[in-house]
């Protein structure tokens, strides 16, 4: 289930004045610097990769997805969440970003459910609207935590 990693130990909300895309990168990651799922060279490895390849991390509108290779740096698979209230731009004003997720991956294939959950989601425009408009924590969980619910539910629709 999603709500298994993001959570209110991995959730967060800042207002975005004082951050650019780097530091909210930062900021995304703290949660999982903090916990040990990741280690520093992790952040530095998702900074790289979108100074060399672009904004192709902005994943939606005003949503991003951090992420690198699964390397040393990565304990186990992690994800975060930081809400910003402000717009930060993602390498420049046309890529304008205020939900930043980091998922952190320790091979190819670990993720992929974590992946299925977040695209579920992330697909739901009203899921997004809820997100982008959450002025809390326990806002975003809620919104986390009803996917997790519907996606339970269809499961078990599916097995029958």
């Amino acid at each position: 289930m999603l709500s298994n990693l993001l959570n209110e130990k991995t959730v967060r909300i800042a207002d975005g004045k004082k951050l650019d895309w780097k530091t909210s990168i930062k900021e995304a990651s703290k949660p999982l610097l903090e916990d040990g799922t990741i280690l520093n060279g992790y952040v530095s490895s998702m900074i790289d990769v979108v100074e060399k390849e672009g904004p192709y991390i902005n994943i939606g509108p005003g949503i991003a997805l951090a992420h690198a290779q699964p390397n040393g740096f990565v304990n186990r698979v992690g994800m975060a969440l930081l809400k910003t209230k402000d717009s930060i731009a993602l390498t420049s004003k046309d890529h304008m970003i205020n939900i930043w997720f980091v998922l952190a991956a320790v091979d190819s294939n670990s993720h992929l459910e974590s992946i299925k959950e977040l695209t579920k989601l992330l697909t739901d425009p009203n899921n997004v609207e809820k997100l982008l408009s959450a002025n809390s924590v326990c806002d975003l969980l809620n919104v986390i935590k009803n996917v997790d619910l519907n996606f339970a539910v269809k499961r078990k629709e599916d097995k029958k």
